[in-house]
């Protein structure tokens, strides 16, 4: 007799316009503060506000920083080559909604 597992899987959905603290978005995306403020020093980020206990990330931002956050983990990619990566993939996805209309 064949045995079924069953998956479950927990999110939250975030709205684009939703602010995020430097916390909150350690949470959600799985970074560690660390990794944030060095990818935001290498441009990857743009937080509005000046010290880190003020910054404040989009909701668009979040599957930014997942992805940052998988590079890192998966493939060792430092602060500075995460920044390039997340431009070069922000450069094709403008390509492809060009390349749609």
């Amino acid at each position: 007799m064949k045995e079924s597992v069953t998956t479950y899987f927990e999110g939250h959905l975030i709205e684009e316009h939703a602010e995020l603290t430097l916390v909150e978005l350690c949470r959600a995306s799985g970074a560690s503060a660390e990794q944030l403020t060095l990818w935001v020093y290498e441009g990857a980020f743009e937080p509005r506000g000046a010290e880190p206990q003020e910054w404040r990330f989009s909701g668009a931002e979040l599957r930014r920083a997942a992805t940052a956050q998988r590079l890192a983990r998966d493939l060792e990619i430092n602060a500075a080559g995460i920044a390039l990566v997340l431009d070069l993939l922000d450069q094709i996805e403008g390509l492809r909604g060009r390349g749609r209309h």
